[in-house]
């Protein structure tokens, strides 16, 4: 047997999300989710970081921190069909490891955190432990004839938001039109379409509350989370 390989934590994500409901099924998704990476101390080196800037797009590696299972089995998709879990992106496996591609919108210099990398288009819960983060490359990492199996057949869904003006204001400025794309995303389950069921989401400290009949979602309240 291989001897363990350690990991380190080199950083935490700083998303929207204080639990996984509503978090897009795949980074990319909602590009206008804004999200911060705090780097851990003894990585706030900015040697670590030096050429980062010439990069648009970043892989991240990370750990399904809330998802850690001592036993994993191949998952069901929409309740009823059965895959392997090694031909999906199920939470739940031998070794809780995600990996995301998110823009590189900034680099920021803090006088308490060292520095920042602010970058949108993240499927990560608040608070997520990521181990590495390493550069997109356009001429390697992209694959425009790539086949994608049974999702090939899966249509994202788009659904028209109706948000009052006067709700929408109790979210932060800067976070308004990730929620707007995350709710037309349709962030309830694929198999739950009640509706009259009132569902409630964690974002950006508030409760949104919002049911979804046909192809609209309406926002019913957006109130503080309760701590």
């Amino acid at each position: 047997m291989l001897p363990p390989v350690p990991m380190h934590v080199i950083a935490t994500m700083h998303s929207a999300f204080p639990t996984k409901f509503g978090i897009p099924r795949q980074s990319g998704l909602v590009s206008e989710l804004q999200s911060t990476i705090v780097f851990e101390p003894e990585y706030r080196n900015p040697d670590a970081l030096r050429g980062i800037e010439g990069f648009s797009h970043l892989w991240l590696v990370w750990s399904f921190s809330k998802a850690v299972r001592k036993t994993w089995s191949p998952p069901r998709l929409g309740g009823n069909t059965r895959m392997g879990v090694f031909a999906t992106r199920s939470p739940f496996r031998p070794n809780a490891i995600g990996l995301s591609s998110v823009k590189l919108n900034g680099i920021e210099e803090t006088a308490h955190l060292g520095t920042v990398l602010h970058v949108s288009g993240a499927d990560l819960l608040d608070g997520t432990p990521i181990f590495d983060i390493k550069p997109y490359l356009p001429y390697t990492d992209s694959h425009p004839d790539a086949v994608g199996g049974f999702t090939d057949g899966l249509e994202s869904r788009c659904l028209r938001v109706e948000c009052p003006p006067q709700l929408l204001e109790r979210i932060p400025a800067d976070s308004r039109e990730g929620l707007l794309g995350v709710l037309a995303g349709d962030p309830r389950p694929r198999y739950q379409e009640d509706p009259q069921r009132v569902y409630g989401m964690g974002f950006a400290g508030q409760n949104v509350r919002f049911t979804v009949a046909g192809d609209t979602l309406t926002v019913r309240s957006i109130d503080p989370l309760e701590k």
